[in-house]
């Protein structure tokens, strides 16, 4: 197994060539730019294809083309971008299309910062386009998980019909960690729906998201809402940290994550039963786990660089049986392990 050390989005971007991703259509913004720089100085040699588009609408509309024909294909953007392209992510998912989209999160609303943030959480899971849609959306909380998630989402992504995201943050793209790049067999998936031309061999394909009949919009969305359960029974998936006998269960996902984890070992070095429970998929969301997790949790806290977006996640998954309280910063900041640890005590109830 092949060891390295690399930054986020430089490791992200070798995992998807490895994974065998052939075409990548992006637009830089900060700050997820290595990934392009990284794509357009070695995508050529392995067989793919690069282009900075004009745009990040015109970026979204090649994946949607490119996809169509049955090539694994990716973009990337960070947040700003990310709405940019919503259109035309909802008409990949309309037109049950696969495609894997890297949103490397910054500060906002509006162009904001270029600092690490987590407040595109109800973008991604709520409401990343129009239409009754979702789209996976996996958490990476390390380099080492960004490279991993990368090969997952091309996979599953292409198992199931659907876009698939990689939720990170500034704080992962830029941060360098090592990593090693397992053995990837990128899988050669029978695509018959794909139109790339047949030879008279098949039935001729439409790629299209356009249904002027409401009966057939409306059985096609039923269709897809039916795969949607079975990918929420099936891919949900989470971290269980110390949550066995956690009075406190706190909840983070991403890079925050990380900083929760060393505030959970404090606390259980001051006798204090905390914790963690660190979402891998943020849709499907890991209800199980967090329901297994409230058999002995008292109380809940959420933490997260946002106002407070995953919360109402938390609360419906364990049906408001317990107190859930959030602690959040935003605008770009990073909180402390130390700051985690005292609201861990406050909610306590200990000095």
């Amino acid at each position: 197994m092949e060891r390295k050390l690399m930054k986020g989005n430089e490791a992200l971007a070798e995992a998807a060539i490895r994974a065998g991703c052939k075409c990548f259509f992006g637009y830089p913004i900060t700050p997820q730019t290595e990934i392009s720089a990284y794509l357009a100085k070695n995508f050529a040699k392995a067989g793919g294809l690069f282009l900075q588009a004009e745009s990040e609408i015109a970026a979204i509309n090649m994946v949607l083309g490119a996809s169509s024909t049955g090539t694994r294909v990716m973009t990337s953007s960070s947040s700003p971008g990310i709405s940019l392209k919503s259109e035309g992510i909802s008409y990949i998912a309309g037109s049950d299309l696969p495609a894997v989209i890297i949103n490397v999160q910054r500060g906002g609303p509006g162009l904001g910062g270029i600092q690490p943030s987590q407040a595109d959480y109800w973008q991604a899971t709520k409401a990343l386009g129009h239409g009754d849609f979702q789209l996976l959306v996996y958490a990476p909380a390390s380099v080492q998980e960004m490279v991993d998630m990368v090969v997952k989402a091309f996979d599953k992504a292409d198992e199931y019909r659907m876009p698939a995201m990689i939720l990170a943050d500034g704080f992962l793209g830029q941060m360098m960690e090592p990593i090693e790049f397992p053995e990837i067999k990128a899988e050669q998936v029978e695509k018959p729906w794909a139109a790339n031309g047949h030879g008279g061999k098949r039935a001729h394909n439409i790629i299209n998201s356009l249904y002027l009949k409401p009966e057939q919009l409306e059985k096609n969305v039923f269709e897809r809402y039916e795969r949607y359960e079975k990918i929420k029974a099936t891919e949900a998936d989470a971290e269980m940290y110390l949550t066995d006998d956690a009075e406190i269960t706190l909840v983070a996902y991403g890079a925050t994550a990380r900083v929760v984890k060393s505030a959970v070992n404090m606390a259980r070095e001051q006798g204090i039963k905390a914790g963690l429970v660190r979402p891998k998929t943020l849709w499907p969301f890991p209800v199980k786990q967090i329901n297994e997790a409230a058999k002995s949790a008292e109380k809940f806290l959420v933490v997260e660089m946002s106002m407070g977006q995953m919360i109402d996640d938390v609360k419906l998954a364990i049906n408001c049986s317990k107190p859930v309280e959030f602690m959040g910063r935003t605008g770009g900041m990073i909180m402390k392990p130390v700051e985690v640890l005292e609201e861990i005590k406050k909610i306590g109830g200990k000095k």
